[in-house]
């Protein structure tokens, strides 16, 4: 098992139920994927550094988690088309 973080930037211009929402959707998808969670890292509303789709800010969250090698590509896979998700990046931590 290697050690990911999911960098998910979500749409400032949805309640907080729904952001809430989306977030724990992205949650069950690397579970899905037989990811095991360790942190979830919320930075709250941000400045993006440009303008997305007509938005200047985001709300930030940082999920680090466990999982096999193929995980992160299913999991972009499905970040691809996920609603009120502006930005995401996945990243293996060598450090840890």
């Amino acid at each position: 098992m290697n050690k990911y973080e999911l960098a998910v930037v979500v749409n400032a211009k949805i309640d907080d139920e729904a952001r809430n929402a989306v977030v724990d959707k992205v949650k069950a998808l690397i579970e899905r994927f037989g990811g095991q969670i360790t942190e979830v890292d919320d930075w709250g509303k941000k400045r993006l550094a440009y303008e997305i789709d007509k938005m200047n800010e985001g709300f930030y969250y940082f999920i680090r988690f466990d999982a096999e090698p193929t995980a992160p590509a299913e999991i972009e896979k499905r970040m691809r088309i996920a609603d009120n998700v502006i930005r995401y990046l996945c990243v293996r931590n060598e450090a840890a």
